[in-house]
């Protein structure tokens, strides 16, 4: 009875005060879409959101479980949702298919693209790969893009063949030698190396002189046209987490698997050493973490032009901005191992 009087009064003197009677609003309710299923690489807006640190700056984020960066990119581009992660050669060819998306902030400044064999396979370097059976799905993109590939590695397109092995099937697809070479990411790296050791082979496209930006934070156009100040809020809380958890990923990756279940602490742990390698280039480390070239984005645009294919071109520079992030908040190197 006391507690009800007690909130009765405290009812009154609030509209005695003007003061609204209801809770504040936690925040701007926002989507952030993953690009597939939540691993280490995500682990620092887990963390950010874990730390209070979206909510703190009126955000009220919501982590959305993605399907690939296809469907990321369309979902953003669309409205859909306001942020999202997606592999930037994607995104350019969602954005000549109409989709209003911006990048913001490189995760992957290096490609993941990478080849894996076993030299007792015949394969000791790409130079081996002709007359060699390749294992992908048919839309890899290490697949579609192999013409080029090739060409940078000096080798003739048709030389190879591939076979369709879909993505949780490579390993083994592999140790079986169903085929000789897999294509898959830098981050899964270690579970290669520990299941084949010293007979596993392996080049990063970046080796060959192939690096087109990987994963990254993207925005729909007219949210940011509308919404500047959260954007920019929303990106530096980004560089933020992930500079964070480059200084010690052991509280990140407890904010993941908190929220995350089926994930192996180990593996998301040797993961996150090589995601650290996959964030380091000259510009994250001088510029900003995150930082987006203006050149290196040219040449993924007539990368993605000639084997991908744009449905209606555009200017590339409307495809990206580094004005959100904070050039203060730069990516550690000396934390990288390779």
């Amino acid at each position: 009875m006391k507690r009800l009087q007690a909130a009765g009064s405290a009812l009154v003197l609030a509209l005695a005060l003007g003061v609204p009677a209801v809770p504040a609003s936690a925040g701007e309710a926002v989507n952030l879409i993953l690009n597939w299923t939540p691993t280490a690489d995500h682990s620092p807006f887990y963390y950010a959101k874990a730390q209070g640190w979206f909510e703190k700056a009126g955000i009220d984020l919501t982590i959305e479980v993605g399907k690939g960066s296809g469907v990321s990119a369309a979902k953003v581009g669309s409205g859909g949702s306001p942020f999202g992660i997606a592999d930037l050669a994607t995104m350019l060819v969602a954005k000549s298919k109409g989709a209003d998306d911006i990048a913001l902030m490189s995760i992957y400044a290096n490609t993941g693209q990478t080849f894996y064999w076993l030299k007792s396979y015949g394969v000791n370097g790409v130079k081996d790969f002709p007359s060699h059976k390749i294992g992908n799905p048919p839309g890899d993109a290490s697949r579609v893009m192999w013409p080029a590939f090739a060409k940078a590695a000096g080798i003739a397109p048709d030389a190879v063949s591939f076979v369709n092995i879909g993505p949780t099937a490579k390993i083994a697809a592999l140790k079986s030698h169903t085929v000789d070479i897999i294509s898959d990411f830098y981050n899964e790296h270690d579970l290669k190396v520990i299941e084949f050791g010293p007979d596993l082979g392996f080049v990063n496209w970046k080796d060959i002189g192939l690096n087109p930006y990987g994963n990254s934070l993207i925005v729909n156009g007219a949210y940011l046209q509308k919404n500047p100040k959260l954007v920019e809020e929303f990106v530096r809380i980004s560089q933020k987490a992930f500079a964070a958890c480059v200084a010690d990923v052991t509280p990140c990756l407890k904010a993941l698997l908190d929220q995350v279940s089926g994930l192996d602490k180990e593996n998301q742990e040797r993961q996150w050493e090589r995601i650290k390698y996959l964030m380091t280039d000259e510009f994250t480390t001088t510029k900003g973490l995150g930082w987006i070239d203006g050149e290196r984005m040219k040449k993924d645009y007539e990368l993605v032009q000639t084997y991908l294919g744009m449905e209606k071109p555009f200017d590339v520079t409307t495809a990206f901005t580094t004005k959100m992030l904070d050039p203060a908040v730069k990516m550690d190197a000396s934390k990288v191992k390779k």
